[in-house]
């Protein structure tokens, strides 16, 4: 279990820390959650994701005591807060399902995540909704997303249950902004519910980001339905497909449909400083992230 420990401080990480916009990657956590930590603390990120054990998988081992110190101790000595964390759930839960054993065993999974939050020190985790698997209505499945997340909220203390906007491929919830509001207008401490706006997903379900007329509209639409006080994070992505086709296909920043420009309107925009920004574009591996990060930061325009 080993881990470096001190932190060297780059030019560019340097230039990156200075910066309100905390911009990072979905790293590696493999042979540790906290090689997570140095593993965005080398690609120069501000931000980062991390999977809190596999998530291809319904059930994990526990965090022994040890990887949890560890964890702790690499967040201080590299200068991480929580607020610059956005864990991400796993693609087998679905609190949306309306058959009950399904949304038993996903709630089950949802609840350990939360608890493994806690044991960290983390205050936000993003999810996916859910789905109607096609056997229900969408208000139905944003009733059980709903129920899922203040039963949760019951059997933990602190952490945000972030929602991710979905791209809107098949039976998803989320992708339109009115189902995400439907969803925050149910739970009842809504201190502890938030939105993740992934670039990608909003682009394919037709929320257009490529002006900066456009793109200004859908940030006003978005406070105007949710409200930005409820924005916890950004996943910063392209598009290999175009406006409005529903697929989740992420493209290389400034490689895809989207196009750089959004994302130079993005890092421009003093609305979203402050919270985590997290690239998951399509490197094999977190080197490439590096570039893409120096990337966006180079897009700041001096004021």
């Amino acid at each position: 279990m080993s881990i470096k420990t001190t932190a060297s401080i780059t030019p560019l990480l340097l230039r990156n820390q200075q910066s309100k916009k905390f911009v990072g990657a979905h790293v590696s956590a493999a042979k540790g959650v906290y090689n997570a930590i140095y593993n965005a603390h080398l690609i120069g990120g501000q931000a980062f994701a991390l999977f809190l054990k596999s998530q291809r998988k319904w059930t994990s081992p526990d965090y022994t005591s040890k990887q949890v110190e560890t964890f702790h101790a690499a967040l201080q000595n590299f200068a991480y807060s929580p607020s610059q964390i956005l864990p991400h759930g796993s693609y087998l839960v679905n609190l949306g399902n309306p058959d009950s054993e399904k949304r038993k065993l996903s709630y089950e999974a949802f609840l350990d995540d939360l608890k493994r939050c806690e044991q960290l020190g983390l205050k936000l985790y993003n999810f996916h909704p859910g789905s109607t698997v096609g056997k229900c209505t969408n208000q139905e499945s944003i009733q059980y997303i709903a129920d899922g997340i203040n039963q949760a909220h019951q059997e933990t203390k602190s952490v945000v249950c972030v929602l991710e906007n979905m791209a809107g491929s098949g039976n998803v919830i989320g992708s339109k902004f009115e189902e995400l509001r439907s969803i925050i207008d149910l739970v009842r401490d809504q201190s502890r519910v938030g939105v993740c706006l992934d670039t990608c997903h909003a682009f394919a379900a037709g929320y257009d980001l490529r002006t900066e007329v456009e793109y200004n509209k859908v940030i006003d639409e978005f406070d105007k339905i949710v409200g930005l006080n409820y924005l916890r994070g950004l996943h910063l992505n392209d598009s290999k497909t175009e406006l409005g086709s529903k697929k989740d296909r992420h493209e290389l920043i400034g490689k895809g449909h989207i196009g750089l420009d959004a994302f130079r309107f993005i890092m421009n925009d003093a609305r979203l400083e402050g919270i985590p920004m997290v690239l998951e574009t399509p490197f094999s591996g977190d080197a490439g992230y590096a570039q893409e990060i120096e990337l966006l930061y180079s897009l700041v325009e001096d004021k």
